[in-house]
């Protein structure tokens, strides 16, 4: 066992799921798993330590801030139970979110927050990470002081902590009173780094229920997984490389036509990079006998910004719904209040991506979105036909398309020449020649693009097609699916891009 896990150590400093390191991992886990999954006290101690490891694969010492909220949350968590006057409660929940956005502001927000301020006063700083250098000081590491380093999946789990502090206090749940089973809900590694966010109503009940997978779960989880794995490897990191990054780096030296290109590539690239994680994370889960929340439900089939926000991201949407609009007051108070709440939403679901000027803007741009569909959607009912479906579709789709613009660029110089280039730079007799040198590109994109907007309908067939066939054709397909996935991966192995968030 030991060997094992030294040769696993050797294979990557990142747990990705693209990576072989990672499934002789999930091997070892599904092994263990099988031989003490009826054993549910030790199946959920396995499954946390387990978790806690991969997170220390993946974000290293940082590992400890995870063991920190979740102590801290525990307990609180523990408190609101005990105690019943409004106020004490109230102060705990206070203490939960101290705890929670202070270390994210800290290790996400701190550049962000003193260069805005240094801008503003024209003072200069230089930027220490005293937490590393008093870990630098007890324990003999050797961390870099200058800056600070995010903590992948920080943005993950400290949302989902809150959120069951908070469902405690509203008496929405009961506390969890064993801290393995709090620590294996907080730290459930197929979800932990990238989401989706798991709400504890959901995931909680589900460790104490008799561990069951059907033989159609089982099939269409191997089915998530492929479809995940084909997303990631084939698609987003191949027109990552070899067209997006390119482009948005040096837009100028492209045409408009190429740059128009690369903003539909990077708006397939971030849905088949995100939901890829996501149904990988929810094949994996499904296998060890978890159910986690779908997250995406064919975003780009959106008729309106709200539809679109319904269809994406949707553990994250649904959670600054319930935890920040409806706090604020919803819809239930005037228009200009309805239209505050859903800017100040946006806004700060924006800059929960990054703390970034460009994230800001981008979420801003969705809040503005958001008001002028409430607004037209009250002025202007109508009943929907072919023709308005189609406008409305494709008017929602290209916001979003050129919102993307905001959200990818790494400069708003890049995203002034962007759309520069797009006013001006389009030379029609370039265009065969474009297609013609990268022809496996856009055969990828058109392809990527026609699977997304399949009939829902033809989608479920298509599974349940596969799931009823025998054994033996369900193994040899999926061979086949996972060789070629691994032949047609034609770059370099990319993070997930939510890893950064």
């Amino acid at each position: 066992m030991e060997q094992l896990l030294k040769w696993i150590e050797t294979q990557s400093d990142l747990f990705l799921f693209t990576q072989a390191g990672f499934w002789i991992f999930y091997a070892f886990v599904l092994l263990v798993h099988a031989f003490i999954y009826k054993k549910r006290s030790l199946r959920s101690g396995f499954l946390f330590a387990a978790s806690l490891y991969f997170y220390y694969k993946t974000g290293g010492y940082f590992f400890s801030l995870l063991i920190i909220s979740t102590i801290a949350d525990y307990l609180i968590g523990l408190s609101l139970d005990y105690y019943q006057q409004k106020w004490k409660r109230k102060l705990l929940v206070v203490l939960s979110l101290c705890i929670n956005l202070g270390i994210l502001a800290y290790f996400k927000y701190t550049y962000f927050i003193l260069d805005t301020y240094a801008q503003l006063t024209q003072s200069n700083f230089i930027i220490i990470d005293y937490l590393a250098n008093f870990f630098n000081s007890i324990t003999g590491t050797n961390f870099s002081i200058d800056h600070i380093t995010l903590p992948v999946g920080i943005s993950f789990f400290t949302f989902q902590t809150i959120s069951y502090t908070i469902d405690v206090y509203r008496r929405e749940l009961k506390p969890v009173r064993n801290i393995i089973d709090f620590g294996f809900y907080v730290s459930f590694f197929p979800q932990l780094i990238a989401g989706p966010i798991v709400r504890a109503r959901t995931f909680i009940p589900q460790l104490y229920k008799p561990f069951m997978v059907s033989n159609k779960w089982l099939w269409y989880a191997m089915i998530l997984i492929i479809g995940g794995l084909f997303k990631k490897m084939v698609i987003s990191d191949y027109i990552s490389i070899n067209f997006v990054d390119r482009i948005f780096e040096h837009p100028i030296a492209y045409s408009g036509f190429e740059v128009l290109m690369a903003i539909y590539a990077y708006a397939l690239q971030i849905y088949c990079d995100f939901s890829g994680y996501t149904d990988i994370a929810l094949g994996v889960a499904l296998l060890l006998g978890f159910r986690l929340p779908t997250n995406f439900n064919h975003p780009y089939k959106a008729k309106s910004i709200q539809d679109f926000w319904r269809r994406w991201h949707i553990s994250l949407s649904t959670w600054l719904r319930d935890y920040i609009y409806i706090p604020l007051g919803g819809s239930r108070f005037s228009k200009f209040r309805t239209a505050f709440n859903l800017m100040l939403t946006m806004l700060l679901g924006g800059l929960w991506h990054g703390a970034a000027l460009k994230f800001i803007i981008w979420g801003g741009l969705h809040g503005v979105a958001l008001v002028i569909n409430r607004v037209f959607s009250r002025l202007f009912k109508y009943k929907p036909n072919k023709f308005s479906s189609l406008l409305t579709w494709f008017i929602t789709f290209h916001f979003v398309i050129i919102t993307w613009i905001v959200f990818r660029v790494d400069s708003m110089e890049n995203a002034q020449i962007i759309f520069d280039r797009l006013g001006r730079a389009f030379v029609p007799s370039s265009y065969t020649a474009i297609f013609g040198s990268q022809l496996y590109l856009f055969i990828l994109i058109a392809g990527g693009f026609i699977l997304h907007f399949l009939p829902d309908k033809w989608q479920r067939n298509s599974k349940l097609l596969f799931i009823k066939q025998s054994l033996f054709i369900k193994i040899v397909s999926s061979a086949i699916a996972v060789f070629a996935i691994v032949s047609l991966h034609q770059s370099d192995i990319l993070p997930f891009i939510y890893f950064r968030f």
